[in-house]
């Protein structure tokens, strides 16, 4: 196996940070071992997400996580390149800041994966490539957002739904049902993008949500569990 390392982008660093967003890809593998590009689809997806979180929040720090390899396998999975990005976003900003995690597909579940470690504060994960026993994790504390279009073809979610129920045991979590929406988020990508950055904004700095779908955000974190929108 070759070497190779995650590495972190900057889409923001303020002065004084309030806390630290890491940002995550999905993609699967095209071959063994095959290391991620800055130009591949599923990494570029996650730049208007990025940039959606620091309008939203400038006060917080928001970095893209590349992953180490494309894909899962049982040798590196994303969840570790997910705790090295935690410890060295902290080492370079603050130990106590909070973080939240945002990610998209097999990002979406490293994310949720990596839900109970310590520093994690909240959780978006959009279109969740998951498996349905996955939620059954200890996540106390933590505030969790899954947002998934009703035409997924890529990531179930009748998984995603299993997931979000069982989660729901220890954390506090929502899941937004987006109509039309597919895996690649790009129809009706402003929904996807605003209520991450909202929730972000609302679960990490305390300030209300904004803008056309902070409702949407208001709702879960009054406790709605499922919420489904028709943009």
């Amino acid at each position: 196996m070759m070497r190779a390392s995650p590495r972190l982008i900057d889409s923001q660093v303020p002065q004084d940070p309030r806390g630290i967003v890491l940002v995550l890809h999905g993609g699967g593998a095209r071959r063994r071992s095959m290391r991620v590009s800055p130009a591949q689809l599923s990494v570029l997806r996650m730049v208007p997400v990025a940039a959606r979180i620091a309008r939203a929040a400038p006060d917080l720090v928001v970095q893209r996580l590349l992953n180490s390899f494309r894909g899962w396998d049982t040798h590196h999975t994303p969840v570790r390149d997910v705790a090295w990005a935690i410890e060295e976003a902290r080492r370079r900003f603050g130990r106590d800041l909070p973080v939240s995690l945002v990610g998209h597909s097999l990002g979406g579940r490293a994310a949720l994966l990596a839900s109970r470690m310590p520093p994690v504060r909240s959780v978006v994960a959009l279109a969740p490539w998951v498996h349905p026993h996955e939620g059954r994790l200890e996540a106390s504390g933590r505030d969790v957002l899954i947002v998934h279009g009703d035409q997924d073809r890529i990531a179930s979610i009748a998984n995603a739904t299993t997931v979000a129920r069982d989660l729901g045991e220890t954390a506090r979590v929502g899941f937004v049902t987006v109509h039309g929406g597919s895996h690649s988020m790009l129809r009706h990508h402003h929904v996807f993008d605003a209520v991450a950055a909202q929730f972000v904004r609302a679960t990490v700095t305390g300030r209300p949500p904004q803008g056309p779908w902070g409702d949407v955000v208001t709702q879960v974190l009054d406790g709605e569990r499922w919420v489904a929108l028709r943009p």
